[in-house]
């Protein structure tokens, strides 16, 4: 099947659902990623802050660039300009890092905050307590160019459905407890991105309004390798 057939089977399971399509377009080139634009894509999520700004600057500039993958602190500053929401904000060193350069290109950058639900080390984000000390924190209080607009995880690879059940009941739990908390009057605060190729079904079931999906609509994908 094509690109374009792949995401009409999505477009059309989530007919009705109030659930975004992110198309993980990581290590595939422009070429493909003009097909699924072509086809009505207009989310992207990417992982590597270098290939973003190169297909960035490539692409249609209409498109929606997110970050999903882990961010470092050092490369803030070149997708701050552009990016449409950092979706793996996991330490309020990084928050600050973003609110400071949204700040120097005069924008309000949203963000999700990603907690660690899997039962793996490789995993990032933050723990529940650390969720809430950050929400808590004067630092944060004070920014004013990020908006925190939901939360993301991760499930554990390769789990039993009952345990990736229960990882996405436990975020969406915290999710709920956080929006009547810190949130109650904000309506942006919406987002729950959780689900991915091989479990968005049950991220759906459970509550997900973003799911990730890559090589189910672009294929295998080649991997390029990019320097820290």
């Amino acid at each position: 099947m094509s690109i374009a057939d792949n995401l009409l089977k999505y477009k059309k399971e989530l007919e009705g659902e109030n659930v975004e399509l992110i198309a993980v377009s990581k290590y595939n080139d422009a070429a493909a990623i003009l097909e699924a634009y072509a086809a009505g894509q207009r989310i992207f999520g990417e992982n590597i802050v270098q290939e973003l700004v190169e297909k960035q600057a490539a692409l249609p500039q209409d498109i929606q660039w997110h970050l999903i993958g882990h961010l470092q602190t050092n490369k803030v500053k070149y997708i701050a300009p552009f990016i449409s929401l950092v979706q793996s904000v996991d330490s309020l060193k990084l928050l600050a890092e973003i609110d400071k350069h949204a700040a120097k290109n005069k924008r309000v950058i949203d963000c999700l905050l990603q907690i660690y639900i899997a039962d793996e080390e490789t995993k990032f984000g933050l723990d529940h307590a650390e969720a809430i000390e950050l929400l808590r924190s004067e630092e944060y209080l004070a920014m004013k160019n990020i908006r925190i607009t939901g939360l993301m995880g991760i499930a554990s690879n390769h789990a039993e459905e009952k345990q990736t059940k229960d990882e996405f009941q436990e975020l969406k739990s915290l999710f709920d407890g956080i929006k009547v908390s810190f949130f109650r009057k904000e309506d942006s605060f919406k987002e729950l991105s959780m689900g991915m190729s091989g479990d968005y079904k049950l991220a759906i079931e459970e509550g997900s309004t973003m799911i990730r999906v890559g090589s189910n609509i672009f294929g295998a994908r080649k991997i390029k390798h990019y320097k820290a």
